[in-house]
């Protein structure tokens, strides 16, 4: 997964979207095709006395309805009642949201299924596998017309050490002037921080030299003479974090605030008892 389908925050840290694998999804799909295939010959055995009584052209009409209807009609009506889920999304721990991670609404789930209908039941799913292989986040053709894909509900990546600001650099931290990273260094930074226990000691510092000397580019001053590259890097993302936690904190008393003064009419002055 590249760094530009991930929210990085301020700390460096990456929310994986958890999107589902393409073999997850062709499990799921599979699940669903039989359930569905079930429910089709169910229909079809239940309506046969009324597709009896009416002539050829009428018979295979009304057949053609209710397939599409049954194929159309369910997966929407299941995934608008579930928020994104269905019998095989269930077995398989999956779930369908919406691009930004927001649960589907009706018009998402009916976007999927129509278009499901050509490039899952009467492909038999290669356009969705072929198109799932190349997509991001193993998208089918539906997906990328509606903006949804399928993300892991059970076994997501676990989340890495919270960042402790290192002993002893509390007060440079105060006075450096920490600009604006690059998603992709602070992505990196903080997955080198979580991973450096793993290396071995040679590609350990070379790689955490590299890193520091990246970073050092947008902080001034420079960290006190013989600081380990590590704990610049931890100092930076750790000063980051909490500065961007006060100014979030701050801008949300600012507005609480505006919306208080705002809310007593006339302005300034308090409303009388009645």
């Amino acid at each position: 997964m590249s760094v530009n389908e991930e929210i990085v925050l301020g700390e460096g840290v990456a929310i994986d979207p958890g999107a589902a694998s393409v073999v997850m999804r062709a499990g799921s799909g599979a699940i669903d095709a039989i359930a569905m295939y079930l429910g089709l010959v169910a229909l079809t055995r239940m309506s046969g006395p009324l597709l009896a009584s009416v002539n050829g052209a009428v018979s295979t009409a009304l057949s053609v309805a209710l397939t599409v209807a049954w194929l159309v009609g369910v997966p929407t009506l299941v995934e608008t009642l579930t928020r994104g889920l269905s019998l095989g999304r269930l077995a398989l721990g999956l779930r369908i949201v919406r691009d930004d991670g927001g649960p589907v609404s009706a018009r998402y789930a009916f976007g999927r299924a129509f278009v499901g209908l050509f490039e899952v039941y009467l492909s038999v799913g290669l356009i969705a596998v072929i198109t799932s292989f190349m997509a991001a986040r193993g998208k089918r053709v539906g997906d990328i017309l509606v903006g949804t894909y399928a993300m892991r509900t059970r076994g997501g990546r676990k989340a890495l050490p919270p960042i402790v600001m290192p002993f002893g650099m509390t007060q440079w931290a105060q006075q450096a002037d920490v600009r604006r990273l690059p998603d992709g260094l602070a992505l990196t930074a903080r997955l080198f921080l979580g991973r450096a226990s793993q290396m071995s000691h040679d590609a350990r510092y070379r790689f955490g030299t590299q890193i520091a000397e990246q970073l050092a580019s947008y902080v001034a001053p420079p960290p006190p003479a013989g600081t380990h590259p590590e704990t610049f890097i931890a100092t930076v993302l750790a000063t980051r974090r909490d500065r961007e936690y006060l100014w979030g904190t701050a801008a949300q008393r600012l507005n609480a605030a505006e919306f208080e003064r705002l809310s007593v009419l006339p302005y300034g002055i308090a409303d009388s008892d009645n």
